[in-house]
């Protein structure tokens, strides 16, 4: 009954194991930040709950297979979550995805050139990458200017309480007296 357990948990662990390469390769392999995100945040999750899984079976039914399970529950819920945020924050800040039009040019039959084009080393859609680059290199220049403009600062600030001036006792206080 032990080696079918040391097996079970043995697999498990072997699968999430799988699991972390394949979004790790995801990550590098992928085009853009939103690809890669949709691939790590899912194939972490599932890596992260195979492991989880196997360390349980492994363990047992203990207080460490609880806290393990509490462990998993926590990041089952916040992975896809911070993944979701940094996506978003990523394209309120005007990053945009790269869709499959986008990489062929407008034609279909994504990512295959044709024979003279292959004789010539030149990828499909060179043309429109260049456009698309000149395009996205000028809204990047915006952007690297000020990406956080702040307010503009008011003509008079009022002072903060902790800096004195003003009624209502938010200077500093005298000693001995109490009264400012």
């Amino acid at each position: 009954m032990e080696q079918v357990i040391d097996i079970l948990s043995g697999l498990c662990i072997a699968a999430g194991i799988v699991a972390l390469i394949t979004g790790s390769l995801g990550l590098i392999r992928l085009p853009d930040l939103f690809s890669r995100t949709h691939a790590v945040g899912m194939m972490d999750t599932a890596g992260v709950g195979f492991i989880i899984l196997g360390l349980i079976i492994h363990e047992g039914f203990t207080l460490v297979s609880v806290k393990l399970a509490l462990v998993g529950i926590f990041l089952f819920f916040t992975s896809p979550i911070a993944t979701h945020a940094v996506a978003q924050v990523a394209y309120r800040a005007g990053l945009k995805p790269i869709l499959e039009e986008d990489r062929t040019g407008g034609r279909s039959g994504a990512g295959q050139a044709g024979p003279k084009a292959r004789a010539a080393g030149k990828a499909p859609g060179k043309a429109a990458a260049k456009k698309a680059v000149g395009k996205k290199a000028s809204a990047k220049a915006k952007v690297a200017e000020n990406p956080y403009p702040s307010p503009s600062p008011s003509p008079s600030p009022s002072p903060s309480p902790n800096q004195g001036g003003g009624e209502g006792g938010g200077g500093q206080v005298r000693a001995g007296r109490g009264q400012p």
